[in-house]
């Protein structure tokens, strides 16, 4: 999953110890965090997939990204 990064971006997907079972994610760019998951996931596929559209919203010039 991590090879579908682009750089300077990094995911991580961590267990939630609420509600038991579910993930959230945590995105860094060049080692800083800049964002994590407000919802829990049931898989880590559905978290990742979630890490990746926040990527993709923070990399958007028009969409007023956080850059």
């Amino acid at each position: 999953m991590t090879a579908d990064v682009p750089h300077p971006y990094s995911v991580t997907i961590e267990p939630l110890r609420k509600p038991e079972g579910h993930f959230g994610w945590a995105l860094r760019r060049s080692g800083k965090l800049i964002e994590r998951s407000d919802r829990a996931f049931t898989t880590e596929v559905k978290a990742f997939e979630n890490a990746l559209r926040a990527i993709e919203i923070d990399t958007k010039p028009s969409s007023g990204g956080r850059r």
